[in-house]
């Protein structure tokens, strides 16, 4: 499996995105010595339903619309999350000029071209190999369809597994449907050689048994996307 999955990462990719990259390093054109050093691992129905019911339930409790989630802002919430700073300026004080390179992958079911409740929103005409630049660095994103030999769970741990592999790779960011897959994650994790220095953290909505890895509350990036701040939850609970 691992090696279908890696020639799926393979293909070539288009340009045009929030901008065009240079190097736009199609997680396909990152072979055995050229991978982003961050990843970001999402199993896209699973956060797009979350947003879903967060949306639902925010409108009720603030008694305003909640518009639909800013996808590039959640990934950089998540990549902060994850740990991932702004480097460091060069000698002279100037911005450092080789920011970091993240590369985001979307897995999803194949009968699904978009996501619901986040813009950009359609798999292949807006996010897959396209891409994005920020404070934290370039952003590159791969929209990955589960194909009927698999299923999205063994596939969603094989892409795991395989980006786990990756000596080059030193921080992990995985959103999983935790209430389907979390002790497969969990156990994944628990295999990886410590000498290999990872940073691994695993988004979920509720505190889970621990493992060789860091927790992240997903709920918070999702509402900072959303525009849900903290400042007007409090004015609404004193109200």
């Amino acid at each position: 499996m691992s090696i279908i999955i890696f020639l799926i990462l393979s293909a070539t990719f288009s340009l045009d995105y929030f901008f065009v990259s240079e190097k736009m390093c199609n997680f396909a054109a990152m072979n055995e010595n050229n991978w982003s050093e961050n990843i970001i691992i999402v199993d896209a129905d699973y956060v797009d339903s979350v947003a879903f019911d967060l949306i639902v339930n925010f409108e009720r409790m603030l008694g305003r619309r909640i518009p639909q989630a800013d996808l590039a802002r959640w990934i950089v919430c998540v990549a902060l999350d994850g740990g991932l700073r702004q480097k460091e300026p060069d000698a002279d004080g100037t911005p450092a000029t080789d920011g970091n390179e993240t590369h985001v992958i979307l897995i999803h079911d194949k009968q699904h071209q978009e996501l619901k409740n986040f813009l950009p929103s359609n798999y292949e005409k807006e996010l897959n190999a396209k891409a994005f630049k920020d404070h934290l660095g370039e952003f590159t994103l791969s929209a990955l369809p589960v194909e009927p030999l698999t299923t999205k769970a063994d596939f969603f741990i094989e892409t795991l597994q395989l980006v786990c592999s990756q000596k080059e790779v030193k921080r992990i960011m995985v959103v999983a449907d935790a209430e389907q897959i979390y002790n497969k994650v969990r156990q994944t994790l628990d295999k990886i050689d410590d000498d290999d220095h990872k940073r691994i953290t695993v988004f979920v909505m509720q505190p889970m048994p621990g493992g060789a890895f860091r927790q992240e509350i997903l709920g918070y990036s999702l509402m900072s996307a959303l525009g849900i701040h903290s400042e007007e939850l409090e004015e609404k609970l004193k109200g």
